[in-house]
């Protein structure tokens, strides 16, 4: 992980953490890095409906051009949508501006490589290296060598058109909710469910630049719960700010979350002899009741760091095409090299529609257990996690809980935070389990 460019992005408030000068300066070094080669630097852009998105757009751009490249604007759009342009269209790269899951004031910077997945972090340490002048400064294009913007909404109607050519069978007669966070999919989503036949009932698709994600979308999914219920709906599914994650909600009003769905659409393309391997890949954050169902049915699973970059990885490295994260990041990576939340809803529609079954009925074989994550704020994460009591108090949670629960302590990737996390049978078990490891990590005196 670098100092600006996470497992995400560079990614903070935006003109506090990450600003107007950074993107810049992002873009003029992406714009010369790619112009090196033997033809005209190409670079797609999308963006999300934060307000700060459209002065980063603006700020990258002028980057980009300065440094003589051509800059192709996608407007707002999703994540996987710049994905998907850069590897099928011939970009050198894409950047998407967004800060995904977060508050409105935050925004990002995610760049993307010309294969469609998050940029080599070689490349990243460069453009860090690079904002902190360590390197010389650029040359600027002039003359007929400067670059250009180049407007593409034509990119997001030809990504549109592709989700709508994956879909196997008509969704007519079904009763479809999207809650769309107010962010990227707001003018996406509802366009591919109408023109597959649903009956598409949507709410949170009136960003105004400040709601994106308030109270809305994958990450406060009772809206949509209490939506599909009052609609009396058959299925329902939630985005994030820029449509790379997906959580649903069952017929019933149940929430159905990143597990949940590895384990739907894992077992129904295991049947279809489609699992490579028969393997889905996880984190180590999924639920210990997924692994058990999967032992069940003698699905296989890995395990990776948190972040769906890493399980992307994994699934390249090793042939797999189904992975995710319980916070709704699904890969599927016949179709996409990130997660792509509207391409998951529709694979999750594939699933209902094939089996005849209702989405509750499908999830009915995994069995959720209890989970307590708190977080702990530290001087150091290595010096804590380290510490010999904690580590003792940490063993003799995992022996107490033997192989009807699991704990996991781990670093966060991005703050001062040690994150204690517990399964059990049990709410209080989680909670005994979780308060006896904090305790040990507070009398040690590591906490800030």
């Amino acid at each position: 992980m670098g100092k600006y460019f996470g497992t995400d992005g560079f990614r903070g408030e935006a003109n506090v953490v990450l600003t107007v000068e950074h993107a810049f300066k992002v873009g003029r070094y992406l714009g010369w890095y790619f112009n090196q080669e033997d033809h005209k630097a190409r670079v797609v852009i999308g963006k999300d409906t934060r307000r700060s998105s459209y002065m980063f757009e603006y700020a990258l751009a002028a980057g980009l051009t300065a440094s003589g490249a051509d800059a192709y604007l996608l407007h707002v759009t999703t994540t996987p949508s710049v994905s998907y342009v850069v590897r099928t269209e011939d970009f050198d790269c894409g950047i998407m501006i967004s800060a995904s899951h977060n508050p409105y004031y935050d925004n990002g910077i995610k760049v993307i490589n010309r294969k469609g997945h998050k940029m080599e972090a070689e490349v990243e340490a460069k453009i860090e290296a690079y904002i902190d002048g360590e390197i010389e400064e650029l040359p600027l294009a002039t003359r007929e060598n400067m670059g250009c913007t180049i407007d593409y909404a034509a990119g997001r109607n030809r990504y549109i058109g592709h989700l709508i050519s994956l879909a196997t069978r008509s969704f007519k007669n079904m009763r479809v909710g999207l809650d769309c966070a107010n962010g990227s999919s707001f003018n996406i989503a509802k366009s591919v469910f109408d023109a597959l036949g649903a009956k598409t009932y949507v709410i949170s698709n009136e960003p105004d630049g400040l709601n994106i994600n308030t109270d809305c979308g994958s990450t406060h999914i009772h809206k949509l719960q209490e939506f599909v219920k009052e609609k009396n709906l058959d299925v329902g599914f939630a985005f994030d700010g820029d449509a790379d994650r997906c959580i649903a909600v069952d017929d019933k009003g149940n929430v159905v979350d990143g597990d949940l769905i590895l384990y739907v659409c894992g077992k129904y393309l295991m049947e279809q002899g489609r699992l490579a391997g028969n393997t889905i890949v996880t984190t180590i954050m999924s639920n210990l009741g997924l692994y058990k169902a999967c032992d069940k049915i003698s699905m296989k699973y890995e395990q990776t760091a948190v972040g769906d970059k890493y399980v992307y990885e994994n699934m390249l490295q090793n042939g797999f095409v189904l992975g995710g994260e319980q916070s709704g990041h699904i890969i599927f990576s016949k179709y996409a090299r990130t997660g792509d939340g509207i391409l998951t809803s529709l694979m999750i529609m594939e699933v209902i529609l094939e089996k005849k079954q209702s989405l509750s009925k499908l999830c009915e074989e995994v069995k959720i257990y209890p989970q307590l994550l708190k977080n702990v704020r530290v001087k150091d994460k290595k010096t804590a996690r380290e510490n010999p009591a904690v580590q003792k108090a940490v063993e003799e949670a995992a022996k107490a809980l033997g192989e009807d629960g699991r704990i996991l302590v781990r670093e966060s990737g991005t703050e001062p935070v040690i994150r204690v996390m517990v399964e059990a049978a049990t709410d209080e078990i989680c909670a005994e389990h979780v308060d006896r490891v904090i305790a040990v990590i507070e009398e040690q005196g590591l906490t800030a």
